[in-house]
């Protein structure tokens, strides 16, 4: 790369903005029939993707407040969530407009408590409690998908055992 490249470079990088931070929640709870752990997916408004309810910064909120309250809009559920985050992941967010900004997404566990019927953002996503590993093939995002994989050990939640497994013991 010659000096008009690095320098090009340079001033790219100095000027380039830091990612947008969002805030999400891996909603989360137990069959109580099965003892399995199960993850809820929903549906983005724009492209229909498979996504976690998440939202942009609010003033005078917490991260972990954030999340609860995203859950809340998008998907009526009621729960706590960890102050503590799981993990994160980054994705190309597009805004109005049609461009695409790097976001951050910090994550928090919700552990689901109940739903309400009516909700903000009802009607228009579709919603589907699945299992970490199943959630893990609906995501687009390589790092939720490694969240959603590693989500079991994260949350202490012990992974299922396989029916076959069980007959055995």
């Amino acid at each position: 790369m010659g000096i008009i490249g690095r320098i090009t470079s340079d001033l790219r990088l100095m000027l380039q903005r830091p990612p947008r931070q969002q805030f999400a929640a891996i909603c989360h709870r137990t069959r109580k029939k099965t003892g399995e752990l199960e993850v809820l997916l929903i549906t983005s408004r724009d492209t229909g993707r498979w996504v976690i309810p998440k939202g942009w910064h609010m003033p005078g909120k917490q991260p972990h407040a954030i999340a609860e309250r995203e859950a809340f809009e998008e998907a009526g559920v009621k729960g706590k969530a960890g102050v503590e985050p799981v993990g994160y992941y980054t994705y190309m967010k597009k805004m109005r407009g049609g461009h695409k900004v790097p976001t951050r997404v910090q994550v928090h566990a919700l552990d689901v408590k109940g739903f309400v019927k009516e909700f903000p953002e009802k009607g228009v996503r579709r919603l589907e409690w699945v299992s970490c590993a199943e959630a893990a093939t609906r995501v687009e995002e390589l790092e939720l998908k490694a969240l959603f994989l590693e989500f079991p050990k994260l949350t202490q939640m012990p992974a299922p055992i396989p029916e076959k497994a069980a007959k055995r013991a």
